[in-house]
């Protein structure tokens, strides 16, 4: 899905908006704001940012307070935590004025991506977002928005447990079929997706899960086969609000990196490939409960348009940006799945509103 300049025509003036507000939300929940704008422009629907933005506006939050300025000596002990958005933050507008946005994504995505699960992988969507409306054409305001993505990614960082080998892997639709996941049964109960990502430390199988896969063959079919498979688990695996919101970030993640790639140098982009399969794997190891994923490929007779207004009218953000997810992946590779997990997904997601 490729966007022109005049579908961008509002996002700069949404972006000057919300310039005041920082990652969180009063609900406690993730920002969503600067992704759901950019998933409307992206669909066609600009339109609807505006008003969208009204009804969203309410639950959110200001910057919070730096704590300390982080240098480049020592922002390795800045990551993660969470409680360094703000320091993140002025580090990477700092970065973003004195270098070009290419060359400081293509450093940090290496640096960082192996906390590519951070916050439920939204650090590396809201960098996806960004960094598609930055190739679309550079303004202050996308800038503003790539510093506050890597920085929620770095303030968030989560690395899971395993270790990368070369040359060794398969394509993630082989891989999963051999991924171990946690035994019902023996999950523990969390409020949040981050936490509940927490018990694979201790799930000792899961370390073998980053090592299954090779990125580095071919990185757009890579991608295609991931984005593919989880749009299967999400078909097969969605069966309660928490879940269905578990699976959508294990295709929005992976799905950020598509327009990451063609600005990035072949090491980076192996490593982040890698890392997102390890994250939506993650999630598979700690949610899912229907191993078969071969069979929802019978697709939908809803259209592209449809989906787009159903997904407008829902005012939900995670069935805007799936939706738009959905339709790039479907349009890059045209599987059915990728609808039917779209049309599954935009009234279940409501209904957790």
């Amino acid at each position: 899905m490729t966007t022109s300049n005049s579908a961008y025509a509002v996002l700069d003036e949404a972006l000057e908006q919300i310039a005041f507000a920082g990652p969180d939300l009063t609900n406690g929940n993730s920002n969503h704001a600067p992704m759901a704008i950019e998933a409307l422009c992206t669909l066609g629907r600009g339109d609807a940012a505006l008003p969208w933005l009204e009804h969203y506006r309410v639950l959110l939050m200001p910057r919070p307070a730096g704590v300390a300025r982080i240098s480049e000596a020592d922002w390795q002990g800045a990551l993660g935590g969470g409680r360094r958005a703000a320091d993140w933050f002025a580090f990477f507008c700092n970065e973003l004025e004195e270098r070009p946005w290419r060359e400081v994504l293509d450093r940090w995505v290496a640096r960082l991506a192996p906390g590519i699960v951070a916050a439920a992988l939204h650090g590396v969507i809201r960098t996806g977002h960004a960094v598609r409306a930055l190739a679309s054409g550079e303004t202050a305001p996308r800038r503003r928005e790539l510093a506050d993505g890597l920085a929620y990614w770095a303030a968030e960082y989560q690395a899971l447990p395993g270790e990368r080998r070369a040359g060794a892997g398969a394509l993630p639709s082989a891989a999963i079929a051999r991924l171990a996941v946690i035994p019902p049964g023996q999950r523990g109960s969390f409020d949040s997706l981050t936490g509940a990502l927490t018990q694979l430390d201790a799930f000792a199988p899961f370390g073998a899960a980053l090592g299954a896969v090779d990125p580095s063959r071919d990185a757009q079919a890579f991608l295609r086969d991931l984005t593919a498979t989880f749009a299967r688990v999400y078909v097969t695996n969605a069966r309660d609000f928490l879940t269905a919101i578990a699976f959508v970030h294990a295709v929005t993640g992976p799905a950020a990196l598509r327009p990451l790639l063609p600005h990035l140098g072949a090491e980076t982009a192996d490593a982040a490939l890698a890392y997102a399969w390890q994250a939506a794997a993650g999630l598979y190891a700690t949610f899912a409960t229907a191993p078969d994923i071969a069979s929802p490929d019978r697709g939908t007779n809803t259209a592209a348009d449809d989906l787009i207004e159903r997904a407008v009218a829902s005012g939900d953000e995670h069935a805007i940006k799936f939706t738009a997810a959905c339709l790039a992946e479907h349009a890059l590779d045209p599987q059915p799945v990728f609808l039917t997990a779209a049309e599954q997904a935009i009234p279940f997601l409501c209904r957790g509103v």
